[in-house]
């Protein structure tokens, strides 16, 4: 299988289903990045242990370094995501069902916003290509389960562990300086909770770059007429395609999803702050080594929840809760069945 940056030019120009795939799957990365990674550093902005936009820029470089790194490392994600469907030996066909599955994640998007459903990115990509697969199957013969029952790993793990660690590191925090000066304190957790926003960036990078690594990965292999990436090494230059669109995306930043995310769920302090972050990043860092894909928004949230608990259970907006708990009651059948129609469409059209 050729997965050089010539090949890759040439059968874009050559493919105009390809083409689409890929600006689809690029722009879903960018608005990733947009919307997604400022959820990393909400808490050490809303802590002001950083102003907005540097804490931005520096989001931005981890994010590209997530992407970049821990996919060279591990691509465990990546192969979960590429190795979750089969979408049969019809190479052509299955490009086009990819293709569909991506456009349902903008269509679906779009419907959530319209009528104030939340939404997630990762989870609307994987119920985009569930759906896909089906439709091409006409059946759930086109879903690996044993890549599948990953996610709903993931879903637990985003909110059990995420819950757990966020209370234990903050708790023993509480214990370890009862009795330290709280000015010492604060300064040393307002360089560590810069830290552990650098972490949560590289960890969202490392999560959420490889999910859509793996598409593009399939679509490079469904135009050299391969059904699978099985055994076959993910390109450095597609890497950094993918690192350097994430980027962008979160250098244009979020400050609504700062302010959601960070001050309307629960007042932090710096301690706080960081005991979430790095909760979180360890959380995604566990599940990424495991090749679990998981909703970084989820996971943080879930985390700071976590952190809320040790002063009280009143300091929790459970609102936010709700909206996590509608995301996947809405977001796996109205994005699948979505998938599953656009599917069907494309097939018969082209």
């Amino acid at each position: 299988m050729d997965v050089s940056f010539s090949y890759f030019l040439q059968a874009m120009t050559s493919s105009p289903v390809l083409l689409v795939t890929v600006l689809l799957t690029l722009g879903v990365i960018f608005v990733n990045g947009w919307t997604d990674a400022p959820n990393a550093i909400a808490t050490c902005i809303t802590t002001r242990c950083m102003g907005a936009r540097s804490a931005i820029l520096t989001s931005a470089v981890f994010n590209f370094l997530g992407v970049l790194v821990m996919t060279h490392i591990n691509s465990s994600v990546a192969s979960t995501i590429s190795n979750m469907v089969d979408f049969g030996g019809n190479t052509q066909e299955a490009l086009i069902a990819l293709c569909a599955a991506l456009f349902s994640i903008v269509v679906y998007s779009v419907v959530a916003a319209r009528f104030g459903i939340p939404t997630s990115e990762s989870h609307s990509l994987i119920a985009g290509l569930s759906g896909a697969a089906i439709a091409i199957h006409n059946g759930i013969g086109g879903i690996n389960m044993d890549e599948w029952v990953k996610v709903i790993y993931g879903l637990f793990m985003s909110l059990a562990l995420g819950f757990v660690c966020g209370w234990v590191i903050c708790k023993l925090l509480t214990i370890l300086c009862a009795g330290m000066n709280r000015h010492r304190t604060n300064r040393f957790f307002q360089g560590a909770e810069i830290f552990g926003a650098a972490a949560m960036s590289f960890m969202h990078g490392a999560q959420d770059g490889q999910k859509f690594i793996g598409v593009l990965f399939l679509g490079m292999a469904f135009s050299n007429g391969q059904s699978s990436v099985s055994g076959v090494m993910i390109p450095v230059w597609l890497m950094l395609l993918c690192s350097v669109v994430m980027g962008v995306g979160t250098s244009v930043g979020g400050e609504k999803i700062i302010k959601s995310v960070g001050m309307d769920m629960v007042k932090l302090e710096k301690y706080q702050g960081f005991a979430a972050d790095l909760s979180a990043a360890f959380c995604l860092l566990l599940s990424s080594l495991f090749g679990i894909p998981v909703s970084t928004t989820h996971t943080k949230t879930s985390a700071i929840m976590g952190v809320g608990c040790v002063k009280r259970l009143s300091a929790i907006n459970f609102g936010v809760v709700k909206d996590m708990m509608l995301t996947w009651v809405f977001t796996f059948p109205g994005c699948g069945l979505i998938s599953y129609l656009m599917a069907k469409l494309f097939m018969a059209v082209l």
